[in-house]
């Protein structure tokens, strides 16, 4: 019953705030387990297909078997944690993940090399990723009740936790490409770890709105419904999320095809695939620090563009790469932009999206802005592995063009035009989130 007590509504105004000796305990450090946890199974799984099959096609496979479970649950967990609080929601699925991960564990010890080995780590990227998910979108909707308490520099508050979020993808890829080294078990057991951890810090998350009922006795609606209403509203998140959606097929062909380009192309290992992505999330995190000082003095709009040309500019290079170590930087500096681009989308999701309604929305949003991950990992199943380039050249133009629409239709958007600190003063009123 101790679980259900931390859902209990949060104390009456709106900015109550979590005390700031809790921080850490309440907030980042769950946010830090499940993150690991995350980055970890995202880029370990296409890796552990490699190793097992040496084929391309299956990596791909993997690799869009993983996010389509993914993205359909996202419409779902949004709704749960919407009605029932983020903390038992982040405790059931990180614990979920855990008794998953070691029954695929135990399986792959048993199993002999060949096709049944293959299907379960297809089955436990699928499973692992939709309950990753839920557990991202509870420790969000903890992360927007901060960030809206944090009324003079909101940015800050979103830059920590992606700065949490870049840290662990610095650590995850690194940790589970030397641990495939020494055998899958290992990686496994040590995602285990984490999800338990995950799940216990999860119950002291902070309580979140709960989506109240109607004065006739019904809940307002969720789901598509509320998420699509919401974006109806704020045509600043709409076309930033067209433009990032866009910009997202370059990364998954990015994620996807690294592993088959870096081990195949350039004859290197599965540790250098994960000091690939490390090295990628250290410049990310520069690039986060460098945004967060900027944002307090120049607009969102303009950090926006800045990160958005550096990342087309990066990504239409990556074809021409002579070698690895150029592979390496350019991808580097292509998640600079990138994560440039996630604190500006961060900021404004959290400063005009309801907080009762922002479970649905997140989903929404994430569902549009995550669609073509799978996208990648087919067009790389369907592509020889010597037109990788190709490919990337291709979806990297897509993604020059669809920024630069975007920022264009949004040079004179007030939210993104006014600095971060005056911000919240020139925001709409919340819609409301009951039916007409």
């Amino acid at each position: 019953m101790a679980i259900t007590l931390h859902e209990d509504r949060p104390p009456a105004g709106r900015h109550a705030a979590v005390p700031s000796g809790s921080l850490f305990r309440r907030i980042y450090a769950p946010r830090t387990s499940d993150a690991l946890a995350f980055s970890m199974s995202t880029y370990a799984m296409p890796l552990l297909v490699l190793a097992i099959t040496r084929s391309s096609s299956l990596t791909g496979l993997a690799f869009a078997l993983e996010w389509t479970p993914r993205i359909a649950a996202f419409v779902l967990a949004g709704n749960v944690v919407d009605r029932r609080g983020a903390a038992i929601v982040c405790f059931l699925a990180s614990l979920l993940r855990a008794l998953v991960l070691v029954a695929a564990a135990v399986a792959l010890a048993m199993l002999p090399h060949g096709t049944a080995e293959t299907v379960t780590v297809l089955v436990l990227a699928a499973v692992t990723g939709t309950l990753t998910q839920f557990s991202f979108v509870a420790n969000e909707a903890v992360g927007v009740i901060v960030t809206r308490r944090a009324e003079h520099r909101p940015h800050g508050v979103q830059s920590v936790l992606i700065g949490i979020d870049q840290t662990a993808m610095l650590v995850g890829p690194l940790l589970a490409g030397f641990l495939l080294l020494v055998g899958p078990g290992w990686m496994l057991g040590c995602l285990t770890g984490l999800s338990l951890l995950a799940a216990v810090l999860g119950l002291q998350t902070p309580p979140t709105p709960l989506r109240s009922a109607r004065p006739d006795g019904e809940r307002t609606p969720g789901g598509m419904r509320t998420g699509l209403r919401m974006l109806r509203r704020l045509p600043a998140l709409r076309w930033l999320v067209a433009g990032l959606a866009c910009s997202n097929l370059a990364l998954g062909l990015l994620q996807s095809a690294s592993p088959v380009i870096v081990v195949q192309t350039f004859g290197r290992d599965s540790a250098d695939v994960g000091t690939l992505w490390s090295a990628a999330a250290a410049a990310t995190l520069l690039a986060i620090t460098l945004c967060r000082l900027a944002l307090s003095r120049v607009d969102l709009w303009g950090v926006g563009v800045v990160c958005g040309t550096f990342a087309s500019a990066a990504c239409l290079a990556l074809p021409q790469a002579p070698s690895y170590a150029a592979y390496t930087v350019l991808v580097a500096l292509f998640m600079a932009g990138d994560g440039g681009l996630t604190v500006v989308l961060r900021t404004l999701r959290s400063l005009v999206i309801p907080a009762t309604a922002f479970g649905t929305t997140l989903s929404l949003t994430m569902l549009l802005l995550l669609l073509p991950f799978p996208v990648a990992g087919v067009l790389v199943a369907v592509t020889p592995p010597a037109h990788l380039g190709t490919a990337v050249l291709c979806c990297a133009a897509v993604q020059a063009v669809a920024l630069a629409i975007t920022f264009v239709r949004l040079r004179n958007e007030p939210t993104l035009r006014a600095s971060a600190d005056p911000t919240r003063a020139m925001l709409p009123k919340e819609p409301s989130t009951t039916p007409r």
